[in-house]
Formats: C-alpha cells, structure tokens, sequence
C-alpha cells in the first residue's frame, strides 16, 4: 500500500480489504488491525468484508484475539456497518 503512495494510486476499501485478507492468511493479525486504523487515517472507509477480514486475522491468530474480535465486532455497529453470516461465524 505504501508503494500506491508513491505511484499516486490512492488506496481504497478493496485494495485495504485485500491487504487485511492478505494478513489475516499469513497470521499477521497486528498488521491487519494497524491498516484497519490506518484506512481511517486515510478516509478510506471499511465496509463488512474489511472487518470480517480483521475480526478473522484475530480468531485465527495463535493466541485467539477473540476479544479483539468481538471489540471489533462492536466497532462495526458504531459504524453502522451491517454485518453479515461471515462476520458472526468469524467472530
């Protein structure tokens, strides 16, 4: 995503959903919430298949963020992001 920058391609909510998903398959849970928070720093904004990514990174992380999960799970309906079958088997 850094690279996009230099390219001035901007990032948007698919390109930031495929690096969380991306994330979330290599079991780099705090490198998908850092660009969860790095997309509102961006203005770019999340929608249901970037938190399902995020709140999956947690659940299949060694440890099993599930309360990382849940809090974003919380953060969805305080933005009034309708989650969706995915997001509640994730989390």
């Amino acid at each position: 995503l850094t690279a996009m920058g230099w390219a001035v391609v901007k990032p948007n909510t698919i390109t930031y959903s495929s690096a969380i998903s991306a994330c979330e398959k290599g079991a780099q849970w705090p490198k998908a919430l850092a660009l969860l928070a790095a997309m509102g720093r961006d203005a770019v904004e999340p929608n249901t298949t970037t938190y399902n990514s995020a709140i999956s990174a947690c659940e299949k992380s060694a440890s099993a963020h599930w309360k990382r999960a849940l809090d974003l799970l919380a953060d969805m309906g305080r933005a009034v992001i309708e989650p969706n079958t995915i997001t509640y088997n994730s989390a």
